[in-house]
């Protein structure tokens, strides 16, 4: 049995920072796991620009209620995008037999690849931060500094990754889809919603 074609972390690493640098571009990626890590890492650059706007202090409330909405939506997308990943990296090691002595992960490779993906984002923006002109030079330098820590963070996670996957397609780790539940977003189980004057039950 050949071994199943599992993503490499330097990949999904090189896809976040490609879609980083240049924004706006089209989804490469019409389905399969490449799809939905695409997609996870839409969500996560959408819901970066709406936490930052959702701090503004001189705008109305109103303004920073969209914000929310907007935050809830792309996180629920983003929590959809993980599941994906998982079971379409699930199905592409379905054929894998399983050691008795395989070992249960309890991050599954899509949390670890969503996590990638905020990393991207950190340090996309703190570069930024290290390239400012209007910053004087101790704010640049504690900048640079945090920019190394994440940069190590990244290497760390991506080696994480690759030999959990490595694992697995040696029946020797595992990890199961764990679905999220986001009750908050559902109006038949956030009492809140259904409780409203009016609601649907």
């Amino acid at each position: 049995m050949s071994a199943p074609e599992l993503p490499k972390a330097a990949d999904i690493i090189a896809l976040h920072d490609y879609a980083l640098a240049a924004p706006g571009q089209p989804a490469r990626f019409p389905h399969g796991v490449w799809a939905a890590i695409e997609g996870n890492h839409w969500h996560n650059g959408a819901l970066w620009e709406q936490e930052d706007l959702a701090r503004r202090k001189t705008v109305p409330d109103s303004d920073i209620a969209s914000n929310k909405r907007a935050i809830d939506a792309h996180n629920q997308r983003r929590n959809d995008a993980v599941e994906r990943i998982d079971e379409e990296l699930l199905k592409a090691l379905a054929a894998v037999k399983r050691k008795e002595s395989a070992r249960h992960h309890s991050e599954t490779a899509g949390a670890m690849i969503d996590r990638l993906s905020i990393l991207a984002l950190k340090i996309h923006h703190m570069r930024l931060q290290t390239e400012r002109k209007d910053a004087g030079p101790e704010h640049v330098a504690a900048c640079k500094a945090k920019l190394a820590v994440l940069e190590e963070q990244r290497r760390d996670l991506a080696a994480c990754l690759d030999r959990l996957l490595a694992e697995a397609a040696r029946g020797e780790s595992f990890f199961k889809v764990y679905r999220q539940y986001k009750m908050y977003n559902d109006p038949k189980l956030n009492p809140a919603m259904y409780n409203e004057p009016g609601a649907r039950r």
